[in-house]
């Protein structure tokens, strides 16, 4: 897997031990991603609570079963603080990132940006491409496009996007 640093932000695996685990903090931000959308639902704040949760317990145990040999880690700020999850699959010829969020409050900020960036610098002097599924509706859509990201494949309301190394985009 990658090695990825930085003066701004780090990383740790996640932890799932009873105790320590850093599921609660994976579903609050996992539903940080889904607010809006939910908001729009009309439904009462508890049903909402309960949706998400359970959402996020499907993807969880989806991304645990389909991606076993994946690095799946939580962002930390320069203080060390959990901001984000980062979930990458290093494949033989390409770094698939199952997933990547921030908490609102680290959003907007150059953070994922820079990460992105990063992920693919490490890729390319491997020679990887990098692809990412990305929700059509996704705002850092511009950020993936401004990065060199081209949709391959549309997949329902997703899109599959890759990043190749420059000298393979210019064969």
């Amino acid at each position: 897997m990658p090695e990825l640093t930085s003066e701004t932000y780090s990383f740790r695996p996640i932890s799932l031990a009873e105790g320590g685990s850093d599921l609660p903090f994976l579903a609050a931000l996992y539903a940080s991603t889904r607010r809006e959308e939910m908001a729009m639902t009309g439904w009462p704040a508890y049903q909402i609570e309960a949706f998400l949760r359970q959402q996020f317990e499907a993807q969880h145990r989806f991304y645990q079963d389909q991606f076993s040999s994946a690095q799946f880690d939580i962002i930390l700020d320069a203080a060390g603080e959990p901001i984000g999850r980062l979930y990458l699959d290093e494949r033989e010829d390409e770094i698939r990132v199952i997933d990547i969020a921030l908490l609102p409050d680290a959003r907007g900020r150059g953070i994922g940006g820079r990460i992105m960036a990063d992920i693919l610098d490490k890729a390319f002097a491997s020679e990887k491409t990098v692809r990412i599924h990305v929700e059509q509706n996704n705002p850092a859509m511009r950020l993936y496009r401004r990065l060199g990201f081209k949709m391959i494949e549309e997949q329902g309301v997703y899109y599959l996007m890759e990043a190749v190394p420059p000298s393979r985009a210019a064969a």
